[in-house]
C-alpha cells in the first residue's frame, strides 16, 4: 500500500468507531453516533478533527490487542451558524465510551485551545465512566478535565449535552459547566447507580427514576433542558449559543432592529393584564411576551422552581437575560430552589456581558420550618449576592407586589440596579396591606363596633399611604412610575443608554458567596 492508501485506510478505521455492529446497537437504542451528533451540530463541512489517530496506552487485560483510533472520543472544532466552537463527542461504541488517559488528554487539549482562543466549548456526553483497566490514570484524567472546567468557567461558555449514561465521578464535569441538556429516556446522570442505592438504602429505583431527564429537570434542577430526542437537544444547543458571546470579553450577539417610533412600541394590552383583585394570579410569561421581541424567549429550567422564571430573550435585537417572579406558581414567592435558580442564572449573564431585565411581583420569602431548617437564609442570600455583584446593565420593572426583604433582593435600586420602573399597579411596602393594618391599627380595629369593616378601611388607608409606588418614587428608589403599555418603549431606551455602562468591583481575589 502506498502512503495515500494507508491514510485512507486509517481515516476509514477511525470513522468506524467500534464497528458496524456497535453502531447498529447504538441506533437501535434511539441514539446517534458520536460523529453523527457532531455532523448535526456543526455547519456542514466545517468540522476539523484533532487527535483522530490517538490510541490508548494500556497494555493490561489484553487491551494491547484491541485498540481503536481516536480512543473513544471525537474532538475538534467547527462552526455553529458561522460562529466558532470547540467540541468533543464521546463514542459509546468504543469501550462503552469509557474514559482513558489518552481520551482525557484529547478533551483537555481542546479545552485549553478553547480558553486560549476565546471560543465556546460543547461536550456531547455518552460514557460508561472511567476505563477500569487503566485504574488511577483514568481517575487522573477526570480530575484534569474538572480542573479545566473550573478554569474555563466565566471565560468561555461551556455547554454539556447528556446523550447517554453519565455516572460516578463523570457527572462533575457537566455539573461545573454553564448549561446541561438531557435527552428523555436515553440519558441519565447519578453519582451512585440503582444497584448501589439498593445495597446501601434498600431503595428500589430505576436508572430513569434515579437520574433521568425528567427527574433532573423537575426535582433536582441538575439539568436546565429536557429534550424529547437528540435532534431537539442539538437544536437547543444551537439556540442557546445564539444568545451568548464567544467569551467574557465579547458582547452578546445582536440582531438588526429598526424601531418605528414610540407609538409602534406601545403595548396597550399590558394595561389590563394585572387582575383587579391583588390576590388573583396571572402569568408573567404573558407580560414578558408583550415586552420582548416576538418569539424570542428561550426559557431555562422551565420545569424547576416554577415560582421564578429565568431565560434569554431579545429586546430590540439585543440579547438579554430575564429573571421574573411567577404569580401563577406559589404566588411568585422566593424559596430555596427559586433563589438558587435565579442566582445561578444572574451570575452566568454577568459573566458574559448579557444585560438583565427583572420583572417583579413578589410577596416575600416562603415561610415555614421546611424553608428555615433547610437554609432559606443562606440560599436567599445567594440571589442577593448575585445581583449585588453583577456589573452588567440591570433594569427592574415592578408590575405588582414588592414586599419586604424580597423587594430588596429582586434587583432594587439599593443593590445597584441601573433603572427601576414601577407600574401604576405596583405595591411597594414592608408587608401586605392586611397584615400591616392588623399590626399598625390593632387598637383601633379591636375597639371598633365592626372590626372586620374597620380592618378593610385601614387596609385601604395603608395601601394609599404606604404601598403606593409614588412613595418610593418620591425618594428616588423608583426612577419612574409608568403605564404598563409604555414598558417596551422605556426598556428599549434604558438598555440603549446603558449599552456602554462601566462598573468595577473592589480589588480582591474573589468574593465568598454564601454557598
Amino acid at each position: 500500500m502506498n502512503k495515500f492508501e494507508i491514510l485512507a485506510q486509517k481515516n476509514h478505521e477511525a470513522e468506524q468507531g467500534g464497528g458496524e455492529k456497535r453502531i447498529d446497537a447504538q441506533h437501535k437504542k434511539g441514539k446517534l453516533t458520536a460523529r453523527e451528533r457532531i455532523a448535526l451540530l456543526l455547519d456542514e463541512g466545517s468540522f476539523e478533527e484533532i487527535g483522530k489517530f490517538v490510541t490508548h496506552r494500556c497494555k493490561d487485560f489484553g487491551l494491547d490487542k484491541e485498540y481503536y483510533l481516536g480512543d473513544g472520543v471525537v474532538t475538534g472544532y467547527g462552526t455553529v451558524n458561522g460562529r466558532a466552537v470547540y467540541v468533543f463527542s464521546q463514542d459509546f461504541t468504543v469501550f462503552g465510551g469509557a474514559l482513558s488517559e489518552t481520551y482525557a488528554e484529547k478533551i483537555c487539549k481542546i479545552m485549553d485551545l478553547s480558553m486560549k482562543n476565546g471560543v465556546p466549548i460543547i461536550g456531547l456526553n455518552d460514557s460508561g465512566g472511567a476505563r477500569i483497566q487503566e485504574g488511577v490514570q483514568s481517575l487522573a484524567g477526570y480530575a484534569d478535565i474538572f480542573y479545566r472546567n473550573t478554569l474555563a468557567s466565566g471565560v468561555v461558555p461551556q455547554l454539556s449535552a447528556i446523550m447517554g449514561p453519565c455516572a460516578g465521578g463523570a457527572v462533575y464535569s457537566p455539573a461545573i459547566t454553564d448549561f446541561i441538556l438531557m435527552v428523555e429516556n436515553t440519558s441519565y446522570m447519578f453519582v451512585t447507580g440503582p444497584k448501589v442505592v439498593k445495597t446501601v438504602t434498600n431503595e428500589e429505583v430505576t436508572s430513569e427514576e434515579l437520574g433521568g431527564a425528567s427527574t433532573h429537570s423537575t426535582k433536582s434542577g441538575v439539568t436546565h433542558f429536557s429534550c424529547a430526542n437528540e435532534a431537539i437537544c442539538i437544536q437547543k444547543l444551537k439556540d442557546l449559543l445564539s444568545y451568548m458571546p464567544q467569551n467574557c470579553e465579547d458582547d452578546a450577539p445582536r440582531l438588526p432592529y429598526t424601531s418605528e417610533g414610540k407609538n409602534a412600541e406601545m403595548r396597550p394590552s399590558l394595561n389590563t393584564i394585572i387582575p383587579e383583585n391583588a390576590q388573583q394570579p396571572y402569568d408573567m410569561r404573558e407580560v414578558l411576551g408583550h415586552i420582548i421581541d416576538e418569539n424570542s424567549f428561550l426559557e431555562v429550567h422551565e420545569n424547576y422552581a416554577t415560582n421564578i422564571i429565568v431565560g434569554f430573550a431579545r429586546l430590540g435585537g439585543r440579547s438579554i437575560g430575564i429573571v421574573g417572579n411567577q404569580p401563577n406558581s406559589l404566588a411568585g414567592v422566593l424559596d430555596i430552589h427559586a433563589s438558587v435558580k435565579g442566582a445561578r442564572f444572574v451570575r452566568f449573564c454577568d459573566s458574559f456581558n448579557i444585560p438583565l431585565l427583572v420583572l417583579e411581583d413578589v410577596p416575600g420569602f416562603l415561610p415555614g420550618t421546611d424553608q428555615e431548617w433547610n437554609g432559606i437564609i443562606t440560599h436567599g442570600a445567594k440571589l442577593l449576592y448575585a445581583f449585588c455583584e453583577a456589573t452588567v446593565p440591570r433594569v427592574t420593572v415592578i408590575t405588582r407586589k414588592a414586599y419586604g426583604g424580597a423587594y430588596d433582593v429582586m434587583n432594587s435600586k439599593h443593590i445597584g440596579a441601573d433603572m427601576n420602573y414601577a407600574w401604576t399597579s405596583a405595591e411597594i411596602a414592608v408587608m401586605g396591606a392586611k397584615g400591616a393594618a392588623e399590626i399598625i391599627f390593632k387598637k383601633e380595629i379591636e375597639e371598633a363596633e365592626n372590626p372586620a369593616e374597620k380592618l378593610k378601611e385601614k387596609e385601604q388607608e395603608y395601601m394609599q399611604k404606604f404601598a403606593t409606588p409614588y412613595r418610593a418614587a418620591q425618594r428616588g428608589y423608583i426612577d419612574e412610575v409608568i403605564m404598563p403599555e409604555e414598558t417596551r418603549y422605556k426598556l428599549l431606551k434604558a438598555f440603549e443608554i446603558l449599552e456602554n455602562k462601566v462598573a468595577t468591583l473592589p480589588k480582591k481575589k474573589h468574593g465568598n458567596i454564601p454557598l
